[in-house]
């Protein structure tokens, strides 16, 4: 996945109404100077960077909550830096370079899935903690602390069962997706084969489109080559990928077909849709609560008050179906799921003393 300032303006509020939860006292949970001890660094000596794989909308809630972290948790700093530019070696670059600035704690969305666990691994060897954020690593092991993400396959399956029941069970579906070199677009491919699967024939995939993420005009590209070469052929378009998304959602829209449209994320364009019916549905994701848990649980572990029950478990930062009942009101269930999220470090994923 590669995955608008108007939700980044949400996202500072809603990790306002989280600060009061994950900074409760429970065993552990203190993040400030009462959690230091023999054994323990104060946490004004941690400073967290927070380092997607390049630019992307995605993304831009991790600034708000980056800035959060540091104002609820009191560490020593935070720094959101979206320079690696979709280059493995550029983010490699970036990493070290903060790593010089005294950056001793990374929540990292790596470019190559198949590649980062080596970087995990240097970063660790450095005395940094390491968490995977919004997308973990190709294969079945991971060299960070731990991984917190949308289970993509997951959100895919519960997209694909959205547009098959707007399409009422039956006809073609066109899904567009990300890089598919990509371990999360192969997980998204599959969970959309899984839905289809279940319809028993009734519903068949007319193309995959993957590829089609790098940029919006390159998204709308291939919608509008896609619309005018076979649009009376699609009943439904399913996206699990953000640009993919607000092209899908504007394209069919303006061609004024009767396709249905699931989208990914809750781009401003995508919500006005379903508000307005050109759009059926969208899945959105919890950005916020992977950097603002992900955040304080990195804090946690970088100055010893906890260790991982499990190094490298994968946590899923939940997905959620967003139609026109709960379009004004489903940010609550995401909230309610970074509430959830905190608890379950504190009683299952994080050892602390």
């Amino acid at each position: 996945m590669r995955p608008f300032a108007k939700r980044t303006r949400l996202c500072a509020v809603a990790v306002g109404l989280l600060a009061v939860t994950v900074g409760c006292t429970t065993r552990g949970s203190d993040a400030g100077q009462s959690a230091a001890g023999p054994d323990k660094k104060d946490v004004s000596s941690v400073k967290v960077a927070f380092v997607p794989g390049g630019p992307h909308p995605y993304f831009q809630p991790w600034k708000a909550a980056a800035d959060q972290v540091k104002a609820d948790f009191k560490v020593g700093g935070t720094v959101f830096d979206e320079t690696s530019q979709w280059d493995q070696a550029k983010q490699n670059s970036a990493l070290n370079s903060l790593a010089s600035q005294g950056y001793n704690a990374m929540g990292i969305f790596g470019v190559s899935p198949t590649d980062i666990n080596s970087t995990f691994t240097d970063l660790k060897a450095k005395g940094i903690t390491v968490a995977s954020l919004g997308s973990c690593p190709a294969g079945d092991k991971d060299e960070a602390d731990f991984c917190l993400s949308t289970d993509v396959g997951e959100a895919a399956y519960k997209a694909a069962k959205t547009a098959i029941e707007a399409m009422n069970g039956t006809g073609k579906l066109v899904h567009l997706t990300g890089n598919n070199v990509d371990a999360n677009t192969q997980r998204r491919i599959a969970g959309v084969q899984k839905a289809v699967d279940e319809t028993g024939g009734k519903v068949s995939i007319l193309t995959t489109i993957p590829d089609i993420d790098k940029d919006l005009q390159t998204a709308q590209k291939a919608v509008a080559d896609l619309l005018s070469a076979q649009g009376n052929q699609i009943q439904g378009i399913v996206t699990t990928a953000y640009n993919p998304a607000v092209a899908a959602a504007a394209g069919v829209k303006s061609a004024g077909l009767p396709i249905k449209v699931v989208a990914i994320d809750d781009d401003a364009t995508i919500l006005a849709g379903i508000k307005d019916g050109s759009v059926a549905a969208t899945i959105a994701q919890n950005p916020t609560g992977q950097a603002y848990v992900g955040g304080w649980a990195l804090a946690q572990l970088a100055t010893g008050a906890c260790t991982m029950a499990t190094p490298g478990t994968t946590v899923d930062s939940g997905s959620f179906v967003i139609t026109k009942t709960n379009v004004d009101t489903y940010d609550t269930e995401r909230k309610a799921k970074t509430t959830q999220l905190t608890e379950q470090f504190k009683s299952s994923v994080l050892k602390c003393s």
